[in-house]
């Protein structure tokens, strides 16, 4: 079964215009928004939001889509900005990020007694309840 908006897009032919209701019908993202109508643009096709009250077909309606595209993007750069910000304070503070490891010093040295008393890695494992190939890993790194 096919997406009735696809049907609509392969449907669509140079001179036509897609109307939605609502500008998020489009697109999943305004990057995908963008990138739909750009698209659309590019076939000879245009756009018409009826509750944002867009219409690319028009001189001012695409400077208005334009517009909501670059405070879109700027949004996101933003972002972006202070994600790397609060990530570079947080090593400064000697935070790592990231998964704390399974294998812990205490656990890998419990699993070398075990294995040296005869246990496979894959029961050494089960024993400290942790997984075969975490387990593998990190006898390998030590």
């Amino acid at each position: 079964m096919r997406c009735p908006l696809t049907e609509a897009l392969a449907y669509l032919r140079p001179g036509d215009t897609l109307v939605v209701w609502k500008l998020d019908r489009l697109g999943r993202s305004m990057s995908h928004l963008i990138e739909k109508v750009g698209e659309l643009a590019a076939r000879g096709i245009g756009f018409r939001s009826l509750t944002e009250n867009i219409d690319t077909t028009t001189s001012g309606g695409m400077l208005v889509f334009n517009i909501f595209g670059s405070l879109a993007q700027f949004e996101r750069d933003l972002i972006r900005e202070r994600t790397h910000a609060g990530l570079k304070a947080a090593r400064e503070r000697g935070n790592k990020g990231g998964r704390r490891p399974v294998v812990t010093p205490d656990k890998l040295r419990k699993a070398r007694a075990h294995i040296a008393a005869g246990l496979t890695v894959r029961e050494a494992a089960a024993r400290l309840k942790i997984g075969k190939t975490a387990l593998y890993k990190a006898l390998e790194n030590a």
